[in-house]
């Protein structure tokens, strides 16, 4: 493994940010630390870099206990969510700045810097200042100056949280060929569930400064391990409901289901239900909304809880005021009350 964090403790203002942290990363993993404003991902990240101090655990690399180690000669590069860059400065002279302190001659550093500029697609901007910049720019120049001195490990906070959501999703697909091609392990902290799911392997759950989650992205979409980490991801809100007698008791109606009698805790995906008369679920037609190619369809059961289903053809919309569902249970998410 590259990098291994041992139960990692971090503690910013005297306050505990993170504890107990302990996960690896292998040469070519990328991972994405998943999770609310607050619960200790930035200061995580701060102490692989050097840039916080650990109150307790280890952190190595290749298997060099980095304790004691500055930042520099970390040789992992950093990209904050404040970018960093220097506006008075051009691009090249942002981009080029890792090489300068390093003393790379000058044509050798500014020829690196040119490739750079040219795999993401802003060479022709070399020689504009960064506050001319829009930001999809500048994020593309602090990548270029996280990776133009080949570091062992790169290390992104928030890479795309300052950009629209339009803008997000082009640099998305942009970042995730670079990772590919560079072929670097990669710690890719974010707060929004879509973007660790596009640019990560493996993605990692915190909460209060704790690991809750940390398995395979498709693995965590499935199986979240509770109520809290479904709703996090992208889940819809769980609903009560309770096993008996061998069914799944359900404010729309009732499936077959293997366990103890129980409450329970139910997230019905969007995946989990589709429109049909015969179904074994049914409930009052709530609303029809549209989304892109799609149309989402609303269902109330009793208490008012609420399922979407989702459906393809405009011509399979319901318009009684009654609908009847076919469950998929291998979708539905139980958890314990």
């Amino acid at each position: 493994m590259s990098l291994v964090l041992d139960d990692v403790t971090v503690e910013r203002g005297g306050v505990v940010a993170c504890h107990g942290i302990s996960f690896a990363l292998g040469a070519h993993d990328v991972v994405a630390l998943l999770g609310p404003s607050g619960c200790g991902k930035t200061s995580l990240l701060r102490a692989i870099a050097g840039l916080e101090p650990l109150r307790s655990g280890t952190v190595r690399f290749e298997g060099r206990d980095l304790e004691g180690i500055p930042p520099e000669q970390r040789s992992f590069g950093v990209m904050f969510q404040d970018l960093a860059l220097f506006p008075h400065l051009d691009v090249m002279a942002n981009a080029t700045y890792p090489l300068r302190i390093r003393k790379v001659a000058r044509h050798a550093r500014d020829r690196r810097a040119l490739d750079w500029l040219q795999r993401v697609g802003i060479d022709a901007l070399a020689s504009r200042r960064c506050d001319a910049l829009s930001g999809g720019e500048r994020q593309r120049v602090a990548l270029v100056r996280a990776l133009i001195a080949e570091p062992r490990l790169l290390v992104l906070d928030e890479p795309l949280g300052a950009l629209v959501v339009r803008l997000r999703l082009r640099l998305v697909d942009e970042l995730r060929a670079l990772l590919a091609d560079v072929g670097l392990p990669a710690i890719i902290v974010t707060h929004d569930h879509d973007e660790a799911f596009a640019l990560a392997d493996r993605v990692i759950v915190m909460r209060d400064g704790r690991i809750v989650q940390d398995s395979d992205a498709r693995d965590l979409w499935s199986s979240p391990v509770d109520a809290w980490v479904s709703d996090f991801i992208g889940h819809p809100s769980a609903v009560d409901a309770f096993v008996a007698d061998g069914e799944l008791v359900t404010p729309w109606g009732r499936t077959r289901w293997d366990g103890p009698n129980r409450a329970v805790r139910l997230v019905v995906p969007r995946s989990a239900t589709r429109l049909d008369p015969e179904g074994e679920w049914h409930g009052r037609l709530a609303a029809v909304r549209v989304q892109r190619d799609r149309y989402a369809v609303e269902v109330v059961g009793t208490d008012g809880a609420c399922l979407t289903t989702l459906v393809d053809d405009p011509s399979e919309v319901p318009t009684s005021a009654v609908v009847r569902l076919r469950v998929r249970a291998g979708r539905l998410l139980v958890f314990d009350a």
